[in-house]
This record gives C-alpha cells, sequence and structure tokens, in this order.
C-alpha cells in the first residue's frame, strides 16, 4: 500500500470528483478518516485529514479549524508525556518517569501482577509507583482542562494502562467514550518530549493511503504534491 501526505486543497478536488462519479464515502470520525468505495463497493482508497481540520459530510470537503485546544498525551511502562497546543503552538508539556519495570524480566509491575502477585517488597515499590505515575499524571491533564477548553485529546495508551489511567485515585478529567479522543494512530517507541512532537506533526498532517491497483485512478491527484508516495507503513491500523 502507497502512502503520501497530500494538501487539503487537492483532497478536496479528490473529493469532489469522486462524489461528481457517484463514489461512496464513508467517514470513521474517532480515526479521521475517510474511506473512498466505487459503485461497486470496492475499496479505492482512503485519506485521514489532519487534526487541524473537520470533515463536512454534507458536503464531501475538508476545511481547516479557525482555533483549536488540544491536549496530547502519551502512556508508557514507566514513562509518560502530556502537551497542550494553543492553536497548534505548543503551550505545555511534561515528562513523567517512575520505576515500573521489573529489571531481570523487562516487563511492567501491572503485567507481572496479573500471573505473580505482589507479596515482595520490590513489587510493592513498583506498584505504588505506578499509582503515583497515572496520578501525576492525571494531575497535569486536570491543570490544562481547567484553565483552557479543550477541543481534541491525542490520546497513545496500551490497553493493559486504560484501566490505570481511568480509574485512578486522581480523576481523569474526561470520561473514556469522551467524543473529542483521537486515537493515535502511531506506533510511540518510548514516550519522550522528541517522539511527541514527531507524533504531533504526523497528525496534524493530511495523508492518503492508496492500493497499489488503485494508484493509477488517484496518480494524477499525486503528480500535484511535492511528496513522493511512499511503500512504509509507519502506522498502526
Amino acid at each position: 500500500m502507497y502512502w503520501a501526505k497530500i494538501s487539503d486543497e487537492i483532497v478536496n478536488k479528490l473529493l469532489h470528483f469522486c462524489g461528481n462519479a457517484g463514489f461512496n464515502f464513508t467517514y470513521d470520525a474517532n480515526r479521521k478518516i475517510i474511506l473512498v468505495k466505487n459503485s461497486n463497493l470496492s475499496e479505492e482508497f482512503k485519506i485521514r485529514h489532519s487534526i487541524h481540520s473537520r470533515f463536512f459530510a454534507e458536503e464531501n470537503s475538508i476545511q481547516k479549524l479557525d482555533f483549536q485546544n488540544q491536549v496530547i498525551v502519551s502512556v508508557k511502562s514507566g514513562m509518560a508525556v502530556t502537551a497542550f497546543y494553543e492553536n497548534g503552538q505548543l503551550a505545555d508539556n511534561k515528562v513523567f518517569r517512575a520505576y515500573m519495570v521489573r529489571k531481570k524480566q523487562g516487563k511492567s509491575q501491572i503485567k507481572h501482577l496479573k500471573t505473580k502477585g505482589k507479596s515482595r517488597a520490590g513489587s510493592r515499590v513498583r506498584l505504588q509507583e505506578t499509582l503515583e505515575f497515572f496520578e501525576s499524571i492525571n494531575e497535569r491533564l486536570q491543570f490544562y482542562f481547567e484553565e483552557k477548553y479543550v477541543d481534541l485529546i491525542a490520546l497513545g495508551c496500551s490497553s493493559t494502562l486504560i484501566p490505570y489511567f481511568f480509574n485512578g485515585k486522581k480523576a481523569t478529567p474526561f470520561e473514556k467514550s469522551d467524543p473529542r479522543i483521537f486515537k493515535i494512530p502511531i506506533h510511540i517507541p518510548t514516550a519522550t518530549f522528541e517522539n511527541m512532537e514527531k507524533t504531533y506533526r504526523s497528525i496534524s498532517q493530511t495523508k492518503i493511503w492508496v492500493d497499489a491497483d488503485n494508484e493509477a485512478f488517484v496518480r494524477p491527484y499525486l503528480e500535484q504534491i511535492s511528496s513522493k508516495p511512499d511503500e512504509s507503513n509507519e502506522e498502526d491500523w
């Protein structure tokens, strides 16, 4: 599968053409993905638009938002990063660390609890640091939500850690089902400030994915952009 960065202007030209040609559009708001299929319902291509824009289904077009506050949260075992962006500009960020990983086994105390319990002193220390780790994250998030209105929450957190994130002593300032949540579709190896910035840049771009069989159909539009299609797949679909 090929992918390429593409401008909203070219996307709108492509969607306009497909709309006039009778193509079908399916929109996944949680992932910001527009799936475009032909009249035979075979997949042609998909577009993930930037977090700075909005898809209008009645017009089949993407429009840039005038102003938006965004929070980004990336949580890994023993490390996390939060950031607040005010209309695209980084206003605050914080990196969190905790003694959560068992050195010999290389896995987090949370995963260890499912099989071996928490009887040893080292395990109890790691568990306590784990709980304080999530409390610190949510305390920072509460600060963001108290200070400003938040339009979008970009969240990267594994299913193993989700219960600890949402059910800690310090409440998360949004529900698990909050419609503002955008699940980060990119593999983040470590929750560092540098990776957070790379992630933010990536989800701030509009991208198109095209199967090799359908590339010829989209090629005239891809030729209007400077970046060449890439065969790599950097994102978790």
